[in-house]
């Protein structure tokens, strides 16, 4: 299969995981509806295209791995919800883009508190192709979009920017796992982060499909998928996590070269 590699890279990255009361924590790997988000914006696509976004979210097939561990942050947020309060008449920002005021309810007053989790100083890669490939967008024009993206990209939430180009290159692989496997390792890590030797593995989820030994993997069932029109996650998809070993960082090979598609005519 025709896969496109990404590197993700950022001081602050957050994959969202299950929202429990105030806490919004974050996976150690990014899900489907993440990288759906990703490529959308990629894409110029936006929030009120539902069904082009369902339809590219269930095209979506993924690898990714840990190059990097980082570090669990916790932002410590507070919002006023309050009518009557003194941020009453403030404005915000909006995701449309457009200044409103605050309007509260007789439910709303009071405090709202969130601690929001993120990911510090941690590098994640990751293979994706689509299934079915004949249909559009095609797996080229996404990797063309993620070279060249139509707007800034952002790494599950806006204030989470990425470092460096997401885009790494594009390969031909058998399978996923295989993809991640044959990229070469992050250079200049610090010891004590996931990759600080050649010889370890490092952390990975693949499609249950593409199977793997059952001794050193584990079945991982995902809630990735997010309903864009209820805005809701929904499904619940099956992975295997396990270890690569993927080369070091010396090693060349033409992932992150080059694309595997043929130029336009």
């Amino acid at each position: 299969m025709d896969v496109v590699l990404l590197r993700l890279d950022a001081p602050l990255m957050s994959f969202g995981s299950v929202v429990v009361d105030h806490h919004n924590k974050t996976d150690p790997l990014p899900y489907r509806a993440m990288l759906t988000g990703l490529v959308a914006n990629a894409l110029g696509l936006t929030r009120r295209q539902e069904p082009q976004l369902a339809a590219l979210q269930a095209r979506i097939r993924y690898a990714a791995r840990r190059d990097r561990k980082g570090d669990v942050l916790v932002d410590y947020q507070t919002v006023d919800f309050d009518p009557a309060g003194p941020m009453a008449g403030d404005l915000g920002w909006t995701t449309r883009g457009r200044l409103e005021e605050r309007r509260g309810g007789e439910a709303s007053d009071g405090t709202h508190i969130r601690l929001r989790h993120y990911l510090a100083d941690a590098i994640v890669t990751v293979a994706i192709t689509l299934i079915p490939a004949g249909e559009q967008p095609s797996l080229r024009v996404v990797s063309d979009a993620l070279r060249s993206p139509s707007r800034p990209l952002f790494l599950g939430r806006k204030c989470c920017v990425p470092s460096g180009p997401v885009w790494l290159g594009t390969a031909e692989a058998s399978s996923l796992r295989e993809a991640i496997e044959a990229v070469p390792r992050v250079g200049g890590l610090r010891v004590g982060d996931a990759a600080r030797g050649d010889q370890e593995g490092l952390q990975a989820v693949w499609p249950l499909e593409e199977g793997g030994e059952e001794s050193h993997t584990r079945v991982w069932g995902r809630v990735e998928d997010r309903d864009a029109e209820n805005s809701v996650h929904v499904g619940r998809r099956m992975y295997l996590e396990g270890l690569v070993h993927p080369p070091g960082p010396d090693h060349t090979i033409d992932a992150g070269k080059g694309s595997v598609f043929p130029e336009a005519p």
